[in-house]
């Protein structure tokens, strides 16, 4: 049986952001996975306490030492010496995150996106000392292979291990199109896709958030983000609508011009970011890579919440390509919205770092692939 909650570009385009304070919990199960329970709605959970573990990132500094920053205790990770001197952590060209709230006498343990390769994702999980068995959840921002190449090889390791009910929740439709890369003058070059017949045969439920959503009592995720400000995203891989060789995504979800073209520019329609509501503290937004606006981002995580007070920023902000008058106009809208931190990550560039530090000072907390973020008590 297929539930279709679905919307269509045109559709999403139109929408406003969700009332204040009421989100739902759940969603329907796509297509090619098995249906899930109809949403109910729900108010925004807070937690006491948050630790954001950097497990996969575009560089390591061994040499930069925990430090208590304002209200957050920042724990780095450098060599493995002695025994392990032969497994240190790997970085590359992704981003991956192991998540743990704590509410009351319940914890919760989460994997944020996955790195761009199995060898980075699983080797840092390894040595950081992560245990899958302990995992509620997974979650995947968005169909970019940066951020799902280690998902496929963690569950043939792993999945064993994990809870037998577990899940992943993902944006939209859009998270498994195939998407390809164009090159000036060159050849269209694949950036893979994410064949849901390899979470079937792992066992693992996808659950769809294309509205804001209460993840396992803890967490919440914005759903797909309004573009609202004067924000736009990036030259980026093109997707692909459509199922092929078994694989894609269902144009059933898109509007009848996307469908037409086929091969389309990327809108990131069901991107979605995950989110706490952290006790005496505000939100902390996780934006992995932010292709709809990191300013869109955070005011979507605010209508959702209902909660003003923005206490981190954090992950990829995908500004590297953006012109620094463009970069310094998102710091202006930042400013505005008043977050006690940011930690550009991944995609989000040293210019925009370079302006939250002139524009922003003590805000920019510098991160790394291992570094331990705590928020709350």
């Amino acid at each position: 049986m297929r539930h279709n909650i679905s919307m269509t570009r045109r559709d999403f385009l139109r929408a406003s952001t969700v009332v204040a304070g009421t989100i739902l919990v759940g969603a329907t199960a796509g297509r090619f996975g098995r249906g899930l329970a109809r949403a109910k709605s729900s108010a925004i959970p807070t937690v006491d306490r948050l630790a954001v573990r950097v497990v996969v990132d575009n560089a390591h500094d061994v040499l930069v030492k925990s430090a208590k920053v304002g209200a957050v205790d920042v724990q780095r990770v450098g060599w493995g010496i002695g025994p392990n001197l032969q497994k240190q952590l790997h970085s590359e060209f992704g981003l991956g995150f192991h998540l743990e709230s704590q509410r009351g006498g319940e914890t919760r343990h989460y994997l944020l996106d996955f790195g761009a390769s199995p060898v980075a994702m699983l080797n840092n999980l390894d040595f950081l000392k992560i245990d899958p068995a302990a995992l509620d959840t997974l979650i995947l921002s968005h169909g970019h292979f940066d951020h799902f190449g280690g998902l496929v090889s963690l569950l043939k390791r792993d999945r064993g291990k994990m809870r037998q009910d577990i899940g992943l929740y993902v944006g939209g439709e859009d998270t498994f199109c195939y998407r390809w890369a164009e090159p000036p003058g060159g050849e269209r070059q694949s950036t893979g896709v994410l064949d849901r017949r390899e979470l079937a045969v792992a066992n693992v439920r996808v659950i769809t958030a294309e509205k804001p959503t209460v993840i396992a009592g803890q967490a919440f995720t914005t759903g797909a983000i309004p573009r609202i400000s004067f924000e736009k995203a990036f030259p980026t891989p093109k997707v692909e609508i459509g199922i092929r060789d078994g694989a894609g995504c269902d144009a059933s979800h898109f509007s009848k011009e996307e469908r037409e073209g086929k091969i389309v520019p990327d809108q990131f329609q069901y991107e979605h970011a995950t989110c706490f509501n952290v006790k005496d503290r505000g939100l902390v937004v996780l934006s992995s890579c932010g292709h709809a606006g990191i300013v869109n981002t955070v005011k979507q995580a605010q209508a959702v919440s209902g909660e003003k007070k923005v206490h981190a920023v954090m992950g990829g902000f995908h500004l590297t390509p953006a012109p620094e008058p463009y970069i310094a106009q998102v710091v202006e809208a930042l400013k505005e919205i008043n977050p006690d931190y940011m930690m550009p990550m991944h995609c989000s560039g040293a210019a925009f770092a370079r302006a939250v530090e002139k524009e922003m000072p003590g805000r920019l907390i510098v991160s790394n692939t291992g570094t331990r973020y705590i928020f709350g008590v």
